[in-house]
């Protein structure tokens, strides 16, 4: 049975489905999909089209809006909205250290997991479609990792496309894995130097906290090994409207004195462990370097490899020398599993993954090169997790893609611009614009 409730100008609708783990076996195991319906409270009982909106990630469930914030108020105007919790992620069945285990051992696991990716994610939305809007198409709004997900969409069952709207989400149709990082680390400098240009201070607060980890072992609160590499991998925030001066915040009072001298303070700790922690969200950690994983190459762990290329990013030898300390951005490591205890279990696990060599082809180019749906896309011209020349490439591959190429944004475009953002992607798409 499904629940309506109210919120400020908002009627929501808790709904649940049942869909197959592997849509290959069609009849057998099932797991279950969580997604909030939400409509506009003065249109609750009018016909209108749908919008899916597929979240970022991979490994995140759909945003939890209180009433009609950010781009849902937008989309509000003219759609019912289903906001999805994505396979393993949410209110959907989980995939955990706590509930992996009831696959088996770390192969069982690994096999399990090659099941959330985008072409699963696209095959669960089209078992659902009928059941949502009647059989009819519907729009689908892919942010991030949703938007890897709508080009698979359009590649694997275009015909459930009304229209198609991507921001900061356009992938490459070919790149393995070691491309992807290899442009990655030049642009997450940029960002960091950008960020040392504004808070020339937190160059020697950077500085002084790599020293202290890199002469002594800090855990933190839940137990997550805090190394000079966690700590550079606090850079993800810089990908961001506001990433940069929560940044600096975090960094200003970073430690006390104590009676044995500085310490990190409680207050740093326990910040730094709620951005560290996948607690909430261990899948991005497994199957992110999956979702590059195309043919035969393994992706080998291909975040860690590529970085040895790049040794400016030491932080050992910017801390001897005189150097910047350098943060990281999106990237997961073998260490992450180290340091995590939401992960520890599952090291194996994902050692499993990033050997794999039979990825199956997340995109079609001659479907995509062929395509009859609208699609829209917003590419962030200094995005620091989709590299701009890969999302233009794959522009130019998916036939009657309009682009809007703006560096007004970070990668959280759709949230911070909005209602611009989704209000300008869908006029273009309704060639408005």
């Amino acid at each position: 049975m499904s629940l309506s409730y109210r919120q400020p100008g908002v009627i929501l609708t808790d709904r649940r489905f049942t869909v197959p783990l592997d849509h290959a076996a069609p009849d057998g195991e099932t797991i279950e999909l969580y997604a909030r319906e939400a409509v506009a409270s003065d249109k609750a009982g009018q016909e209108l089209p749908w919008l899916l909106y597929l979240q970022g990630g991979p490994g995140f469930g759909a945003n939890r809006f209180v009433g009609r914030q950010a781009w849902l108020d937008r989309a509000l105007k003219d759609y019912r909205v289903l906001l999805l919790d994505q396979r393993g992620t949410g209110s959907s069945t989980p995939a955990s250290r706590q509930t992996l285990p009831l696959r088996g051992g770390p192969a069982q696991q690994a096999d399990y997991l090659t099941l959330f990716r985008a072409d699963s994610i696209v095959r669960d939305c089209e078992h659902i479609r009928p059941q949502v809007t009647g059989g009819a198409p519907w729009t689908v709004l892919g942010q991030s990792f949703g938007g890897f997900c709508t080009v698979s969409y359009l590649s694997l069952a275009p015909e459930g496309l009304d229209t198609a709207v991507i921001t900061g989400g356009l992938p490459s149709l070919h790149a393995h894995a070691d491309d992807v990082y290899r442009s990655a680390y030049p642009r997450i400098e940029r960002k960091v130097t950008a960020h040392y240009a504004r808070y020339p201070q937190d160059v020697d607060r950077a500085r002084r906290i790599a020293d202290h980890l890199l002469t002594h072992d800090v855990v933190l609160p839940n137990s997550y090994r805090f190394t000079v590499e966690a700590f550079q991998s606090l850079g993800l925030m810089l990908g961001t409207s506001d990433g940069s001066h929560r940044l600096h915040h975090l960094l200003e009072d970073a430690f006390v004195r104590t009676p044995g001298g500085p310490e990190l303070s409680d207050a740093f700790r326990e910040q730094a462990q709620s951005l560290l922690s996948y607690a909430a969200h261990p899948l991005y950690a497994l199957v992110h370097e999956s979702v590059y994983g195309q043919d035969t190459r393994p992706t080998a762990w291909s975040a860690e490899r590529v970085r040895a290329e790049f040794p400016q990013f030491d932080a050992a030898k910017a801390v001897a020398g005189d150097t910047p300390v350098l943060f990281t951005g999106e990237t997961v490591h073998p260490w992450t599993f180290e340091a995590d205890p939401a992960l520890r279990p599952l090291r194996e696990t994902a050692d499993l993954l990033a050997a794999r060599t039979d990825w199956q082809p997340l995109y079609d180019p001659a479907r995509l090169a062929a395509n009859e749906v609208p699609v829209v896309a917003a590419v962030y011209h200094d995005d620091m997790y989709v590299d701009t020349s890969h999302s233009l490439e794959t522009a130019r591959a998916i036939r009657g893609l309009r682009t809007w190429v703006t560096n007004e944004f970070e990668h959280d475009g759709l949230r911070a611009g909005a209602p611009r953002v989704l209000d300008r992607l869908l006029a273009m798409a309704r060639d408005e614009v």
